[in-house]
């Protein structure tokens, strides 16, 4: 059986070296995106009609995001996309538009999430993260979607540290360009580790 698909999208530690070297005062928008329900296709109708729907949705990609975007392949039917200067509300509406051209030409449902640096996170896996949440909520919400990432910081922290601590934590946060949430779990994963035989 012949095998249709070859990915023309950077490798996933390629994508990452791309950008590392963006300045990182510079807004950039990364988005995660699956086809729905791939598996089954394969399943159902063969590894060349898979093949064909990867083909599909990397074209469409190409082709309809701007000529700045690095478009990573990570693995299967999955892609990670960055478009570097831009807000993530930019990026969600052209995938967005992507999503509802494969759906009405294939038809063939993708799903994706979104984030934006500073607003989700500063370093590439952080705001891969953050996009996956958006992609999550947007399968909980019936899938062929395109979703924003969960804003950690919209967390009612107040309900559990001190007005003096949460100045402090967003200064660092600022100062470090990591998010507060990531200062918060590495507090937790060190209170775990020092008490670890209690555990």
């Amino acid at each position: 059986m012949p095998v249709t698909y070859h990915s023309n999208a950077l490798s996933i530690d390629n994508l990452r070296r791309e950008v590392a070297v963006i300045d990182p005062d510079l807004p950039i928008a990364v988005g995660t995106i699956d086809i729905d329900g791939f598996g089954t296709l394969n399943e159902r109708e063969g590894q060349e009609a898979g093949d064909r729907a990867l083909a599909a949705v990397e074209s469409a990609l190409m082709l309809g995001l701007p000529a700045s975007a690095l478009i990573g392949h990570v693995k299967g039917d999955e892609w990670t996309v960055v478009l570097p200067d831009a807000l993530p509300e930019d990026l969600l509406i052209a995938l967005d538009g992507i999503r509802r051209r494969l759906a009405a030409e294939g038809p063939l449902p993708i799903t994706g999430g979104v984030a934006g640096r500073p607003q989700h996170g500063a370093d590439f896996d952080e705001l891969v993260a953050a996009a996956d949440t958006g992609l999550v909520r947007a399968k909980q919400a019936g899938r062929n979607k395109v979703a924003m990432a969960v804003d950690e910081r919209m967390v009612l922290k107040s309900n559990y540290y001190t007005r003096p601590a949460l100045h402090r934590l967003a200064k660092l946060a600022s100062r470090t360009g990591h998010t507060e949430a990531h200062h918060l779990r590495q507090a937790l994963d060190d209170h775990l580790a020092r008490h670890r035989d209690l555990l």
